[in-house]
C-alpha cells in the first residue's frame, strides 16, 4: 500500500480533527499508539529524536509547544508535558497543533524511511482509523 503525500495528510487531519470532548486525550492517544510501533523499530532514543525535532519544528507556529520539549523516560508519561500544554489551549488550538505536530512528525518519517514503510506503520498503529469511509460506513 502506498501512500502520497496528500492522502498521509488527509487521514493525519481526520484524525486530529475528530470532534472528542477532550482534544489532548484524542491526540495522546494516538501518539502513544504511533510511538509503541515506531519504538519497536527505531528504539525509544530514534522516536524521541523525531518527536522532539517535529516539536521544535511546530512551536514556530505555536511557540507554547516549546514547552512540551522535554520526554519522560518512562513510556507511560512520555507525552504528560504534550498533554499539560494542549489542555492549556482552547480545543480549537489543541486540535491545529495537533494537527500541525502530527503532519511534521510524519513528513519527518516519511523523508527518512519512504512513504511506503510510513504507511505500513500509520496502518499499523492506527488500525481502521486510517482509512477513510463514506456515509455508510465502507471503505473508500
Amino acid at each position: 500500500m502506498q501512500i502520497s503525500d496528500s492522502l498521509r495528510e488527509q487521514m493525519v487531519r481526520r484524525l486530529t480533527t475528530r470532534r472528542a470532548q477532550d482534544p489532548a486525550d484524542e491526540a495522546i492517544d494516538l501518539w502513544e499508539r504511533l510511538a509503541r510501533q515506531l519504538v519497536a523499530i527505531v528504539g525509544d532514543s530514534g522516536f524521541e529524536s523525531l518527536y522532539l525535532r517535529s516539536l521544535s519544528l511546530s512551536s514556530a507556529a505555536f511557540p507554547w509547544l516549546a514547552g512540551s520539549s522535554t520526554v519522560a523516560p518512562d513510556s507511560a508519561s512520555r507525552f504528560d508535558n504534550l498533554r499539560t500544554s494542549l489542555e492549556a489551549q482552547s480545543a480549537a488550538q489543541a486540535r491545529e497543533a495537533s494537527k500541525l505536530l502530527m503532519l511534521t512528525f510524519t513528513d519527518l518519517l516519511a523523508s527518512l524511511i519512504g512513504e511506503p514503510l510510513t504507511a505500513r506503520i500509520l496502518d499499523s498503529a492506527w488500525g481502521p482509523d486510517t482509512q477513510a469511509t463514506d456515509k455508510e460506513g465502507h471503505r473508500t
